[in-house]
């Protein structure tokens, strides 16, 4: 049975589609596994329907006319949707099973991981290969099919899904705060120890933001990190105060982790840094498998309402300040 679209065989189209593509009939013939006198009548067939001729042949070569051309980048590019519309297809009709390549910073490993065990048991054959490195990685040239980034996006031809914003404020243990005092400005700040974290000019003086504008004040402290997970965990250790984004404080809370137990305080509340805009981005394919957006929907659907639980808590918590004043 003939496969046809609008009265043109797809068999005869497709033919000269991948006679174009290898410039001979000879290997177009030996590609489709027919002889050349098949592809030859295919291609003259297709000619004669679509009333123009769509190749100069000679002996030496084989030349699409302009018409031959066009309707060649035309046809590449709708049998290439319809071999995407038929894997789509067909993946519904499977099980969700096979590979995905996912990237994310290092700074959120214990809930991401936490994360992925809830998905890989709903979908126990699907295998995730997962990096997690501070590096913005290239998605299509390393071959990863989804990212969690934060921060603006350079590439926009990368497909992006918002989740929302995570701002900074700093957190000390209730053990710390017991032994050196609570700060109650930013100037108190000079006078406390801090777990230093992040780039070099960061870790002598800390920038905030509150009520009387920007503030600055130097800070020092016994302990130098490079992971916002040590960071935290050294703050609910005591060794000092630490800045953190509360959807950091959020995920731990969740995950378990020391940095999410109740030892840990928000101090000056009103005093901190809008964060990075937290977004999954994917690269543009033609066609993704059903596993992909799955997952993307599955961290979605978790972490953009955490993402608004930590807003409303600090809502919350900086309107029932101000009704004690």
């Amino acid at each position: 049975m003939k496969a046809t679209i609008a009265g043109l065989d797809l068999n005869q189209v497709s033919t000269f589609v991948r006679v174009v593509e290898s410039h001979s009939f000879t290997d177009a013939a030996r590609a489709l596994g027919v002889p050349k006198s098949s592809v030859s009548r295919r291609v003259s067939a297709l000619e004669k329907a679509l009333r123009v001729r769509l190749l100069q042949r000679s002996t030496r070569k084989l030349v699409p006319t302009e018409a031959g051309r066009l309707y060649f980048e035309r046809a590449r590019v709708a049998l290439a949707g319809l071999s995407d519309a038929g894997a789509a297809v067909a993946d519904m009709s499977r099980e969700i099973a096979g590979p995905i390549r996912f990237t994310t910073g290092g700074d959120n490993t214990g809930f991401i991981v936490g994360l992925i065990g809830q998905f890989l048991a709903r979908y126990p054959r699907v295998q995730l290969d997962v990096v997690f490195t501070p590096r913005r990685v290239d998605l299509m040239a390393e071959g990863f099919d989804l990212a969690l980034r934060a921060g603006p996006l350079v590439d926009s031809a990368l497909i992006v899904r918002r989740l929302g914003r995570s701002d900074h404020h700093l957190f000390a243990s209730r053990a710390y705060l017991r032994q050196a005092g609570t700060p109650r400005t930013v100037r108190d700040l000079a006078k406390h120890r801090f777990v230093l974290f992040g780039e070099a000019h960061q870790r002598t003086q800390l920038r905030v933001t509150g009520p009387e504008g920007e503030e600055t004040v130097k800070i020092d402290g016994p302990l130098l990190v490079h992971d916002m997970p040590v960071a935290a965990d050294a703050a609910a250790a005591g060794i000092g105060i630490a800045f953190l984004p509360d959807a950091y404080f959020g995920w731990s809370l969740q995950a378990g982790r020391p940095a999410g137990g109740r030892d840990l305080v928000r101090l000056l509340p009103d005093h901190g840094l809008p964060g990075a805009e937290l977004s999954l981005v994917s690269p543009p394919v033609a066609y993704e498998p059903a596993r992909v957006g799955l997952f993307r929907d599955f961290l979605a659907d978790r972490l953009s309402p955490l993402l608004k639980m930590c807003a409303l808590a600090l809502e919350k918590e900086n309107a029932a300040r101000r009704a004690r004043k």
